[in-house]
């Protein structure tokens, strides 16, 4: 209501108003107007309504209401586009905004009142299941290279085969140009593809266009992340197994520690992204359905019980994509060992280097040796000993002048 108050219409655009009729859940909600961005402000701004222009030269202005974000963009047409990055200059024309987007289904917008318009048939296209560019499929990805990992997302998403042709062959014949992509965008297309609820079908479908020979020939383990996909979020009712991206993504990957590392470097993962990645890559342990609750305890305290969960799951998943039918008491198993986990609360070791220092230990190495020998002994002891308890086996170790390694 605040841009309409120039009398120039404006209109919810894109996905929200796609899963809108497609029955999904709407999150984003983006709106674009025929207003120039200054002005998009200006309408705000006299609203009462915060607007934080986030990309005033591409037409972009973040509308800010309860502390939530509202993408308001100007319509737009391109005039240059090198594959990563576009000069656009701004337009009134609804239908030539329309042509720039991406897929036919992404072109839809509503007004206020619901009165939706489909320039390309994307309505159709969204009812049977088929992801189309607009026009010329490959103009468009030529346009934006990233563009083709979000065919496969949307394919992922929405798609029902048979799959467009033309759309594929322009994916496989401009794959070359996917190293040119930031890390960053690579990573967040990917993990909405492998988010999807069936994402091995699609990750077969980049493999055999070749796009994933471009961008992550690592990713080859497709019956894994189809038997991780099925346990996340079909077969096993426990809380804390979800849909899982950096998860999923380990499952197509069989590297070591190094490549890893490597990997979390190209798609610009966090530190804990990275280290998580390589803890599922070369996991220090190994589970299995047989291993029993007070050693899931002590993984789950050396370790952490997210850990040893993801190792768990993908570790499962290996063994059914070998062998998808399954001896009962092997899933009973894994189903009694993921529950552990989730019942196990973190401990904290009841000394520290002051309690040595307290019995007349010399600061130094020697006492984290000592203090690494009694904590080793209380976990050996399934974590029943107090500190009372832990304290005399200190004082024992200092009196004896052992390691305790032979007691």
């Amino acid at each position: 209501r605040a841009l309409a108050a120039a009398g120039r219409e404006p209109r919810f655009i894109g996905g929200c108003v796609r899963d809108a009729i497609a029955g999904q859940a709407v999150t984003d909600i983006d709106i674009a107007t025929p207003e120039a961005p200054e002005r998009v402000v200006e309408l705000l701004t006299d609203a009462g309504i915060r607007a934080v222009p986030t990309g005033l030269k591409h037409g972009t202005i973040t509308a800010v209401i309860d502390h939530r974000p509202f993408e308001i963009t100007t319509l737009r047409v391109d005039v240059e586009t090198d594959g990563r990055h576009a000069v656009v200059a701004f337009t009134d024309d609804w239908v030539a905004d329309a042509a720039r987007r991406d897929f036919t289904i992404n072109t839809l917008s509503s007004t206020l009142d619901g009165d939706v318009y489909d320039p390309f048939g994307g309505i159709d296209d969204l009812a049977r299941g088929w992801v189309r560019f607009v026009g010329n499929a490959h103009d468009r990805v030529s346009e934006d290279y990233l563009r083709i990992l979000r065919f496969f997302r949307f394919y992922a998403r929405f798609g029902r085969p048979p799959v467009d042709r033309e759309a594929l062959e322009a994916c496989r014949n401009l794959a070359p140009h996917l190293p040119e992509l930031s890390g960053e965008r690579v990573r967040a297309e990917m993990f909405k593809i492998i988010l999807a609820p069936n994402p091995a079908d699609t990750v077969v479908l980049m493999h055999g266009s070749k796009v994933l020979d471009h961008l992550l020939p690592e990713a080859e383990d497709v019956a894994r992340l189809r038997a991780v996909a099925w346990l996340d979020s079909r077969a096993v009712r426990i809380d804390s197994l979800a849909p899982d991206p950096l998860r999923r993504f380990c499952a197509l990957l069989h590297v070591d520690a190094a490549i890893a590392e490597s990997l979390s470097d190209r798609l610009r993962f966090s530190k804990r992204e990275r280290q998580r990645l390589i803890t599922m890559c070369a996991p220090p342990f190994t589970v299995a359905s047989s291993t029993s609750a007070a050693e899931v305890r002590t993984l789950a305290h050396r370790h952490g019980a997210d850990a040893v969960r993801d190792v768990a799951v993908l570790t499962w998943a290996a063994e059914r994509a070998l062998e998808p039918r399954q001896p009962r008491a092997k899933t009973d198993g894994w189903i009694r060992l993921l529950e552990h986990l989730d019942a196990w609360k973190p401990l904290r070791f009841p000394l520290t280097g002051a309690d040595a220092v307290a019995l007349g230990m010399e600061p130094g190495p020697q006492i984290g040796k000592l203090l690494d020998d009694v904590e080793s002994w209380w976990i050996g002891g399934d974590f029943e000993a107090g500190r009372r308890d832990c304290l005399d086996r200190l004082k024992y170790l200092v009196n004896c002048g052992v390691d305790g390694k032979d007691d």
